[in-house]
């Protein structure tokens, strides 16, 4: 009797710890809010970035400084160089209310466009409404008469104003102005193979024999002597379909299509370069190529006439061409011929008219650099050299023979992914301007005299600067990242994390988003945010990004962020990482989480998860197929499950041309057999950017090869949701995780007000 009285006293007291333990797992209607309130963090946090907006003028700018009491309207000009209001805010409010009908008080004013008119005067867009605004009486008035200055859509006037382009039957016309008189250049034009137009890469059909979007494009010299357009041909271009669902008053679906090539297809656009004189009304033959659309030739005027430059790349993104064309006498040269055994991803040029220079961005050293060819001598030299990365050309002071750029990498201690700004004159002089360790986002006022600087990093709050260009001094402080009421919430910026990669020797970098109620003795699952796209990188830079991920992190996960080898930003070596192999992109940041969960004992990485959108919707699918032993839980969104599906040039970019056997490799869909964990996939029944078909033939592999999974299709969305489905997709992943990964009963009816 006392044996068997304490037998049931034990398995009472272990019903209770379980049932505690089981309410203690449960998930709260609290943690949904706080995730809400995350999500829609701007309410709570204030100018981690703050945009300027230049006069027309070129006297100042004027930008809005956001605090918890609103919104304050400021300007600074370049004459004094003070930080000002730009308004009598409450004056302004009275006056708005009194035109305008509205209830608005000083700090809820909206403002979208400011421009001087005189001293006294200035013009303002408030609520739609353009309005001229007395600065000393503050009465405000309706403008009227404003000029209607549209371009009509499908004729261009020459600079000098005396010729009209057009077309008519697929064919191109010019008309005298003066007289009246037209002039018809070209004569084969027919539908299918037309004159002055161009491929749009959304131009959407309706039902099987639709008509595409009219289109128009031509391209008149400086002098007005000559015109060059394409010749579109779409004769043999195959095209992808869509079926829309979504029509309320439609019950049955509406077929749509669009042009657009797959890797490896012959069947693709064609875009040919023509030219004409116009003093002879003749089209002047050229060597210029016929293209496909991924890599059709572009040119820009010289300012001699006749003379252009065209810039191509041949397919398979491994050697481009920049050429010297001169239509007067049919000959052509080569300014610029860039070669690449593994692809051509990000070289640019631009023509500095006053230099008679081309410079341009290539990564021919192993890293990109900066280089300059004289277009007189045909000499060809660097100007930066170093184991750096050139971002961007910001301005180019012709005057001075200065040139300021972003790099990143340089200085010795630095993240290698914050850029700073540099000049360098053309001996390749080089002088950091913004020696502040971080992120520098720079841009230039009108005359190059002045740059207003967001200085971040993801865990060090923005502060935002005028500077002086030419010596990076600062000049005034224009505001600062305001996150006190985040913080009184509990949240921390994300925690930066550093590992050496696959290699063996690079360090590669990423954060991690925590709970704001993290509790270092409970164990979270992470979750990879993931996006491994060649041509670009992931690892957050500044300090906008620091709520990015916050809102998954409120439902109990550690959620990651890394950006391992292959990516755009580092080393030539550093991207070639993923080039034919875009499949083994992941296996740094299986590596990361590995890293993570030996470190930290509050994180478990035998429950890991991944999201992705696009190509990170790739990843997803990959990372369940390719390494099940690591990722339990993933949601991959509008994602390209196999590159022979795909859009043409992405693929032949990063995974090579032509299509060899590692498409097959890489494919989502022919290792759908290898599924073990919990996978949701989602798509926008109508996405014309990364066509849905992909989904379905996952969907289908993964039937056939008796694999469970989830499948969720948003039948009105395209590439990006919005509105409420975007809404329900967010509640649709979170719960995904909080079931599968975190293992708790989720909560659907919650709100995201």
């Amino acid at each position: 009797m006392i044996k068997r009285f304490k037998s049931i006293h034990i398995l009472n007291y272990l019903f209770l710890l379980s049932s505690l333990f089981l309410k203690a797992q449960e998930i709260t209607l609290q943690e949904y809010e706080r995730a809400v309130a995350f999500m829609n963090y701007g309410d709570m946090v204030h100018n981690l970035y703050t945009n300027v907006n230049w006069y027309q003028d070129g006297t100042g700018f004027w930008f809005v400084d956001k605090s918890e009491e609103g919104n304050l309207y400021k300007t600074v000009y370049f004459k004094g160089l003070e930080v000002k209001p730009l308004f009598n805010q409450e004056k302004l409010a009275l006056a708005l209310n009194g035109v305008l009908g509205k209830n608005t008080t000083a700090k809820s004013i909206s403002i979208t466009k400011v421009e001087n008119i005189n001293k006294d005067k200035v013009e303002l867009v408030a609520y739609g409404k353009t309005l001229l605004l007395d600065l000393n009486t503050y009465q405000l008035e309706f403008k009227e008469g404003e000029k209607d200055e549209k371009t009509k859509a499908f004729e261009s006037l020459s600079p000098n104003g005396k010729w009209l382009a057009y077309t008519k039957e697929y064919n191109l016309f010019i008309k005298s102005v003066e007289t009246d008189q037209e002039f018809q250049l070209s004569f084969n034009g027919k539908k299918g193979y037309e004159y002055a137009t161009y491929y749009g890469w959304f131009d959407l059909m309706e039902g099987e024999n639709g008509e595409r979007p009219k289109q128009f494009n031509v391209s008149w010299s400086n002098d007005s002597k000559w015109l060059k357009t394409n010749v579109v041909d779409f004769r043999n271009a195959e095209k992808m379909y869509l079926l829309d669902y979504s029509v309320d008053s439609l019950y049955k679906p509406k077929l749509l299509s669009y042009y657009r090539g797959s890797p490896g297809d012959t069947t693709l656009v064609k875009v040919k370069p023509v030219f004409f004189n116009v003093a002879t009304k003749k089209e002047v033959k050229t060597n210029l190529p016929t293209q496909t659309h991924i890599n059709p030739v572009s040119i820009e005027w010289m300012k001699a006439s006749g003379k252009l430059i065209a810039n191509w790349k041949e397919r398979g993104f491994q050697k481009e061409y920049v050429k010297e064309v001169d239509l007067k006498t049919n000959t052509e040269k080569d300014l610029i011929v860039e070669v690449s055994q593994t692809n051509i991803d990000n070289f640019k040029y631009t023509w500095v008219k006053g230099w008679d220079k081309l410079l341009f961005l290539s990564e021919r050293s192993g890293w990109r650099q900066l280089y300059v060819l004289d277009l007189k001598t045909g000499i060809e030299r660097p100007l930066t050299q170093g184991n750096f990365f050139i971002n961007s050309i910001e301005y180019i002071d012709e005057g001075k023979g200065d040139v300021y750029l972003l790099a990143s990498g340089k200085e010795e201690g630095n993240n290698p992914y914050h850029q700073q700004l540099y000049k360098v004159d053309l001996k390749g002089n080089m002088v950091n301007l913004t020696s502040e360790k971080g992120h520098h986002r720079i841009v230039f006022s009108k005359d190059g005299k002045f740059v207003v600087d967001n200085y971040s990093t993801v865990t060090m709050p923005t502060k935002t600067w005028l500077r002086e260009a030419v010596t990076g001094k600062i000049l005034a402080l224009l505001s600062e990242a305001n996150v006190d009421q985040a913080v009184a919430r509990g949240w921390e910026p994300p925690q930066e994390f550093q590992l050496t990669a696959k290699d063996g020797k690079t360090t590669i970098y990423g954060a991690i988003w925590k709970p704001s109620n993290f509790d270092a003795s409970k164990t979270y699952p992470i979750i990879d945010a993931t996006y491994t796209g060649p041509h670009t990188q992931l690892f957050p830079k500044s300090f906008d990004v620091a709520f990015a991920n916050q809102a998954l992190a409120e439902l109990g996960f550690v959620v990651m962020q890394v950006d391992g080898l292959g990516t755009y930003g580092r080393s030539k070596a550093f991207h070639d990482q993923s080039y034919k192999d875009m499949g083994n992109n992941l296996v740094d940041h299986v590596k990361a989480i590995q890293y993570l969960g030996e470190k930290y004992s509050w994180i478990d990485a035998e429950r890991a998860g991944i999201f992705g959108h696009s190509a990170g919707g790739y990843d997803t699918g990959r990372a369940m197929l390719a390494f099940p032993e690591v990722y339990k839980v993933g949601v991959a969104s509008s994602a390209d499950h196999d590159f022979r599906m795909e859009k043409a040039w992405w693929p032949e970019m990063y995974q090579g041309w032509p299509v060899d056997k590692t498409y097959h490799e890489v494919s989502n869909i022919t290792n759908a057999k290898n599924l073990q964990g919990k996978l949701l996939l989602v798509h926008g029944g109508l996405d014309d950017n990364v066509n849905p078909s992909a989904t379905f033939k996952l969907a289908e592999a993964l039937v056939k090869a008796n694999k469970e999974f989830d499948l969720l299709i948003l039948p009105s969305q395209r590439h990006g949701y919005s509105g409420v489905y975007r809404d329900y997709f967010i509640k649709k992943r979170w719960n995904y995780f909080v079931e599968h990964l975190r293992g708790v009963k989720p909560i659907w009816n919650f709100k995201f007000d």
